[in-house]
């Protein structure tokens, strides 16, 4: 019983000499946590819109209306997003939107600084070997893939059967 009334005294000492600390602490961490939701909404509501844009751009494709699902394809490359710019860059050299070699670099070298993880960031170096070398760089997309080779991606074994072939 007298130890109990010790912890109590001190746990009340405690509150009474840091009161100001133990109320800063509560409202940082509610603005944080409010911070997190708001910040985790936003983001889920990019991508709802990134995906509806990447809807009506296969849409615009497909009623012949190129230029309109050009503009919105790279205005999707152009947003960094993980997902939906690869496949938006995807699309456009499935489609030959634009032909421009640079402008497409330019894309790839965006899409490999906004990747997140290891992996994805070796996926888009794989695929931009591919395009370089279907676009007459065979020397400059074997550099790549041998790149590939050489860091020990994942994608090692599918480089190597490249370069075979």
């Amino acid at each position: 019983l007298e130890n109990k009334s010790i912890i109590k005294n001190r746990l009340i000492n405690f509150y009474n000499s840091n009161k100001l600390k133990i109320y800063v602490l509560i409202i940082i961490s509610v603005i944080a946590l409010i911070s997190f939701i708001f910040l985790k909404n936003l983001n889920d509501k990019n991508n709802i819109l990134l995906a509806e844009k990447y809807v009506e751009a296969g849409l615009n494709l497909t009623s012949e209306n190129r230029d309109e699902a050009k503009k919105i394809y790279q205005e999707i490359v152009l947003s960094k997003n993980k997902f939906y710019s690869i496949l938006a860059l995807n699309r456009i050299i499935e489609k030959k939107l634009i032909t421009d070699k640079e402008t497409i670099l330019e894309y790839f070298k965006i899409l490999e600084q906004s990747a997140s993880s290891k992996n994805q960031k070796d996926l888009i170096i794989l695929k931009k070997a591919l395009y370089l070398i279907k676009n007459s760089d065979v020397q400059i997309g074997e550099n790549l893939l041998k790149e590939l080779i050489n860091k020990e991606s994942h994608l090692k074994k599918l480089a190597e059967e490249l370069l075979l072939n």
